[in-house]
């Protein structure tokens, strides 16, 4: 197990929510200083903690496990999971923008060959 990336996804996901060493350090009730050793892989981080961790983040086991090479499978997941509350409305809207985007990409796509 390679603590030191689990530690760079656990600040990646941190510093993507706004959110600092020491608020994380407090919702986990753990140091300041112990936090900065499980993001710098510096320590070993037991599993209530890791789980605090991946709960305080609101993240999957998974996403501070694994270095997302499941690609499409956990792109999905993740996607679908970012419509759940969505209304019909939002979700129309969600689906003209990626039609559109696939649209963009296939375009750009073929011009560069």
């Amino acid at each position: 197990m390679d603590y030191y990336q689990i530690g760079q996804r656990i600040r990646k996901y941190r510093k993507a929510q706004g959110i600092s060493q020491e608020q994380l350090a407090e919702r986990v009730g753990v140091s300041v200083t112990h936090m900065s050793h499980i993001e710098t892989g510096n320590t070993k981080l037991s599993l209530p903690v890791f789980v605090a961790i991946a709960d305080s983040l609101n993240v999957r086991a998974d996403d501070l496990l694994s270095s997302g090479q499941k690609g499409e499978d956990s792109s999905r997941a993740e996607i679908e999971e970012m419509l759940n509350g969505c209304t019909a409305q939002q979700i129309r809207v969600i689906k003209d923008i990626v039609k559109a985007t696939k649209t963009a990409f296939r375009k750009y796509m073929s011009e560069e060959k």
